[in-house]
């Protein structure tokens, strides 16, 4: 399951127990719809809550990024795994976006406010 947030300044996605595709193309239409009426997003990620994902939405992910490697300006991946922390690196390599692995919610937000 996922949910989404939008403000002025950065588009929130938190993922809860395992990410589907259905739940990345949710994402998907979230971010375009942002880079439409805002331009470039500031992204946190939050991986806390999720138990494990589907290839078929990694797969996805990466089409995604490469449709859109400029996309994204900033992106805040919070989580307490540090398996999670290399897909981060993993998604680096799809994308121009500055990408920093956080386990604390406060300095993620504090990183992507600068």
């Amino acid at each position: 399951m996922i949910t989404t947030e939008h403000n002025e300044r950065r588009l929130c996605a938190t993922i809860f127990g395992e990410f589907t595709l259905a739940d990345f193309k949710e994402f998907e239409d979230a971010v375009n719809y942002r880079l439409e009426f805002k331009g470039q997003v500031n992204l946190l990620l939050d991986l806390t809550e999720m138990i494990q994902y589907t290839i078929d939405t990694v797969w996805e992910e990466i089409k995604f990024g490469r449709a859109h490697p400029y996309a994204f300006k900033r992106i805040a991946v919070l989580t307490g795994s540090g398996w999670i922390g290399s897909l981060a690196w993993l998604s680096s390599m799809f994308t121009d976006a500055e990408i920093k692995v956080f386990h604390d919610l406060h300095q993620a937000e504090e990183w992507l406010a600068a």
